[in-house]
């Protein structure tokens, strides 16, 4: 099916230009479906194969570029304030909601990887008007295994605002670890749109404390969703989707691990898997997209029957089977190796 694509630039409360863009279907779209990007990433290109896929399934798809990401204005991948973030997609995100063409339409949040909390923090903010939200390898807890000691926490804060925009925390190369077809890789490692650099300090320690924060409130989310993880995932420990769906107090929560897939779901693995994936994210909008539909709809574990998991999900009563646990250790949901704190998507 062919999609319409549009591109207009706003301004944020702050005065800065910001970039969005919208996959339309041709015909009255099913549902709005509204995009969170992942840390250093945009939507016109890296999100256009989902933008492109949703929308041709029949729902109207938003996106913009967080200040200081992709094509919007602002310190390159310079996070002041987690909430400047979470505050600007969601007066946009309603401003295109209150659109006389729109009203009426149920509405869904979409997070990859940072947008996750993104996604979460928007629906905290007016629990009752999100329908629902699809989230891909979110960032909303730090493992047990790496958390900070608050000492640690209190020395970097002393200096963060007289070097915020320093980048010195270490990292690895998050490209090569986030997607499995080395394609797919190259193309992403070439769109220069992508921040590759190091964390500025003052962003890494905005992440981490919205991590620890969403951690402590993952009870107060009550919205339905759906969550998905690659098993295989090194850059966002795969617990943190558990832990969310354990804590959840929503009564229609959805979680699907993915044997042998990485943390690029949608984007950094072959063809057959991304189509499985989307097939399964298509299909949990599609029974949510109408009002009929969500009457029939109960809490719901989708096993993959041919991925073969073995990892376990967590069953309805509560109960766990036998998990596999990695051994490498993770800080704000992403995984890093002893110091290393790797940066995430």
């Amino acid at each position: 099916m062919d999609v319409e694509y549009h591109e207009e630039y706003i301004y944020n409360s702050r005065g800065v230009q910001i970039f969005t863009c919208r996959w339309l279907p041709f015909s009255s779209p099913k549902a709005l479906v509204f995009l969170c990007h992942g840390y250093g990433m945009e939507c016109s290109n890296f999100m256009k194969g989902c933008g492109t896929r949703l929308a041709s399934q029949g729902y109207a798809v938003f996106g913009m570029d967080y200040e200081g990401h992709g094509r919007s204005m602002g310190a390159r991948c310079y996070i002041k304030r987690f909430d400047n973030i979470v505050n600007d997609c969601s007066d946009h995100f309603k401003s295109i909601c209150g659109q006389e063409e729109y009203m009426g339409k149920r509405r869904f949040l979409y997070g990859e990887s940072m947008g996750g909390a993104v996604s979460l923090l928007i629906h905290k903010k007016d629990p009752a008007f999100w329908h629902g939200a699809v989230l891909v390898a979110p960032m909303c807890k730090i493992s047990e295994k790496v958390k900070p000691h608050p000492l640690v926490i209190s020395l970097l804060t002393r200096v963060e605002d007289v070097i915020p925009k320093w980048k010195i925390v270490p990292t690895k190369d998050v490209i090569d670890s986030a997607f499995k077809d080395p394609i797919k890789r190259e193309e992403i490692r070439c769109n220069r749109l992508i921040y590759q650099e190091k964390p500025r300090l003052k962003t890494a320690l905005e992440m981490l404390r919205t991590s620890m924060n969403l951690e402590e409130s993952l009870q107060e989310v009550t919205l339905p969703f759906f969550v998905l993880h690659g098993e295989a995932d090194t850059v966002t420990d795969p617990e943190v989707s558990r832990a969310l769906y354990e804590r959840a107090s929503s009564t229609d929560k959805t979680i699907k691990l993915y044997s042998g897939m990485w943390h690029g779901l949608t984007s950094g693995e072959p063809d057959s898997n991304i189509e499985i994936v989307f097939s399964d994210i298509v299909s949990w909008l599609d029974k949510r997209s109408s009002c009929e539909d969500m009457k029939s709809i109960h809490q719901s574990i989708l096993v993959p029957e041919k991925l073969n998991v073995t990892a376990s999900l967590v069953t309805l009563n509560g109960k766990k089977q036998h998990k596999t646990r990695s051994h490498m250790k993770y800080i704000c949901g992403w995984k890093s190796r002893g110091a290393c704190h790797d940066s995430a998507m």
